[in-house]
This record gives structure tokens, sequence and C-alpha cells, in this order.
């Protein structure tokens, strides 16, 4: 009897312990039918085993759910179901764009084929798929085994974005694609082009005769964009879903030295999951310090031109998950009232980043600012408010240099008046005398 209530308690607040877990390594993946798990089982399998919880489903299926009782069931969604026209269940484009609002990671593969969900979702995010039944087509640096149509094409690493953090800095092997252009607003800041096509690559259907310009031609057919949101969630748009396929990993293509070898697709596309969803790119500051030179404990007010001393701790993950010291030789401090009065750059050693300043002569209520956003990394932002006072009368000189020239006008007077006094007084008319 003891056990079957126990069992009956177990069953009741299963439903709170489930809400409560941590869902950081929970993923739901999205297929366009279920023979992806096969022809993308290493994709699939870089992520279990890097301890990811994965649930696939069918991306028209009627129970797929990001929430339960109000609370994210995922940390991220990956999407591999280029042509889907519709999502089911509860899902659709706008509850995805809830969900990166929120902070979760988004993975999107397109095609040929895109589908008016993944476009809509797509331009959601500032990034525009091109027509129905495209390609990237580049008649220079297509592969042996393409089928005539220059579809199949050849990407040297030169056109990755210049970010180790995004990159991992270690793919030397050309990449392969088939896959439809993307085309992005460039002077947005929060998108990132990862990966472009070569300066003779365009995108328009290969069974068509060319009458119109093309939507994207040389390196503005991007391949491969992301997105790094402002509140540090990431997305990432692929416009092929063979980049990610059994076959691509394993396929050799040619080097400029004739030199045939497995591309890179695979080594990019594990560094890529790493970046998309959080394991790279994360900075975070441990404690921040600040005083007067010669002190230890920040004080209640400091006085202008006071000698301060500003520390920051800043720290970043590493591949493993650990957090380390980050260095970088581009960190700036800005003092900063209503515009920054002081704006340097700090020096560094094992992560601890330090600027010894003098104050401005001008007082207020100022903030010490670091704001550090570069390309891969999380937003940082840190800033300590303090007053800055002026001096108090006992705290001025005795005497002022710049005052000099009015001390002197004062004795000049004094000494004036006493001798103009003295002749005054007691000078005689000699005319008087006389008579």
């Amino acid at each position: 009897m003891q056990i079957m209530w126990l069992h009956l308690l177990v069953l009741l607040f299963s439903p709170f312990v489930v809400s409560y877990e941590d869902k950081s390594k929970n993923l739901l993946v999205l297929l366009e039918n279920f023979h992806i798990k096969e022809t993308h089982s290493t994709f699939l399998n870089m992520l279990t085993n890097r301890g990811y919880n994965l649930t696939t489903k069918l991306a028209d299926e009627s129970s797929i759910s990001l929430k339960y009782l109000g609370e994210y069931l995922y940390s991220g969604l990956i999407i591999l179901a280029p042509s889907v026209s519709e999502f089911g269940g509860a899902l659709n484009v706008k509850e995805i764009t809830n969900f990166v609002d929120d902070g979760g990671n988004l993975v999107v593969v397109a095609g040929p084929n895109v589908g008016e969900s993944i476009r809509e979702l797509g331009s959601e995010c500032g990034v525009e798929f091109d027509e129905e039944n495209t390609l990237v087509i580049d008649h220079f640096n297509f592969d042996k085994k393409d089928d005539g149509l220059h579809s199949l094409i050849t990407v040297p690493v030169n056109n990755l974005v210049k970010s180790n953090v995004i990159t991992g800095g270690k793919v030397d092997a050309p990449l392969l694609y088939r896959g439809i252009g993307i085309s992005a607003d460039q002077t947005n800041p929060l998108l990132i082009d990862v990966l472009h096509g070569s300066k003779t690559s365009y995108s328009y259907n290969p069974d068509k005769t060319i009458v119109d310009y093309p939507n994207t031609v040389g390196t503005n057919t991007q391949l491969i964009t992301a997105l790094q949101a402002r509140n540090n969630a990431r997305a990432l748009f692929i416009g092929s879903l063979d980049f990610l396929s059994n076959s691509f990993f394993e396929s050799t293509v040619e080097t400029e030295s004739h030199k045939s070898v497995v591309c890179g697709n695979q080594m990019l596309t594990d560094n890529l999951l790493r970046w998309v969803l959080g394991e790279r790119g994360q900075l975070r500051h441990v404690y921040v310090k600040h005083h007067r030179v010669g002190e230890t404990l920040p004080p209640s007010q400091y006085t202008i031109l006071d000698d301060v001393i500003y520390i920051i701790k800043i720290e970043t993950k590493d591949d493993n998950g650990n957090w380390v010291p980050f260095n970088a030789d581009d960190v700036q401090l800005e003092f900063v009232r209503i515009d920054p009065f002081i704006r340097k750059k700090m020096e560094h050693k094992n992560g601890e980043y330090k600027l010894v300043m003098k104050l401005p002569d001008v007082y207020g209520v100022f903030k010490f600012v670091v704001d550090y956003y570069r390309v891969g990394y999380t937003h940082l932002l840190s800033v300590t408010q303090v007053p800055v006072r002026p001096f108090t009368h006992t705290q001025y000189e005795r005497f002022l240099v710049a005052a000099y020239p009015y001390y002197g006008s004062a004795i000049s007077m004094m000494i004036g008046l006493i001798l103009f006094s003295f002749v005054f007084l007691y000078l005689k008319d000699d005319k008087e005398k006389g008579e």
C-alpha cells in the first residue's frame, strides 16, 4: 500500500519536476521527412556526442510545441525542413521569433524549394532567400562531380568570416555547396556574413536562360548568414540542406594545387554549432573594482582631478564549457557623464583589465562604462555609477598661480594709496610760505 501511494505521489508531482529540470541541453529538431535522420546522421550525432538531448519531429506534426506550462522545453530549435509551408501544432513563425526574443537559439536550413514559412522566418530576421528553384552557380569554381549545371560549387576558405570564435580558425579545405543564395542587409550590425560565394558566382534558375539581372552576384551572394540578437540569442541560416549531409561531409574536393582532400564542411559545421548553441563566444565580467591611487576601497565620492584605478575581470567559455580568462587588446573604458570625457584602452593580464587615469576637472554624476561588442562574442556591458564633487575650500592652494596678476594689482594699489596719502598729508605748498 505504501509503495502504491509513493508511485501516486511521483505521478502527481512529476510535471513540476520536469518543469524545473535543466533545459540548456534540450534541442528540438524538425525534419522534412524521417529519411533525413539517415542522410544527416553525422550531423545529428555531432549534437548527441556533445551531450544534447534531441527531440526529432516532422515539421508539420500536430504535437509540436516549444512550451509547457508557460516555460520553454528547449534551449535551441533546428529546422531541417526547407520546403515546409506551414508548421504543425502550436508552432508558427511568430512563436519562433518570440523564442529567439526570449533568448533561444535557432538553426534554419533552406534549399531551392524553400517554403513560405522558412522564407517568412528569414525575413523576420533580416535574411532574404532567393526565388524558388534558384541555385548558386559558379562556372569557374565547380566540383568535378557536378552534373553540368555548375551548381555543385567549391568555396575557398578565404570566403569565410574572419572570426575564429565562429569558424574555429581550423578549416583549411575548400567547402562544397549546392543550394539557394541568401541576401542580407549589409548595414544591419546584427547580421554576420559567415560564408559568401566567389566573385564569379551568382544565383539564378539553372534551367532558364538569363533574362533579368540575378538577385545576388559575386561576393554579395551569401551562403551562410548568422544573426546575433541584442539579447545575445543566436540564429544561423544555411541555404543548403546538402551542405550538412553525410555525402557532403565525406566528399573530396580539389584544392588550387590540384590535390584531392576531404572538404571542410564537417569541421565548419561542428564549429558553427558550437557557436550558435552558445558553447563558444560567451563573455562575462566576474568583478569590477575602482579606487583612488594608494587606496584599496572605493570612496563614497570622488573629487575632481583624482588619480583613479579601475579594474575589471573578464572571462569567456572554452570548448569544454569552462570559464577561462579572456584576453583582448581592444577593451576600452569610458568615463561618461552625458558624453565620454575619457576613453582609453586598458592593459590586461590573465583576463584582468586595468587602467590608471586622472579624473577630469568637471564635477557631476559619472559612470565607468565597459561596452564591448565584437563579431561572434556576446555583448558585454558593465556600468558603475560614481559621483564626482569639486574641491572644498580647504583643498584649494593658498595662492593660485593664475591669480598672481590680481594679487599684484591689489598690492600695487595699496602701495599707491599709502604713497598718495603720505604726499597729500605731509607735502607743504612753498608759495604760502613766501607770502
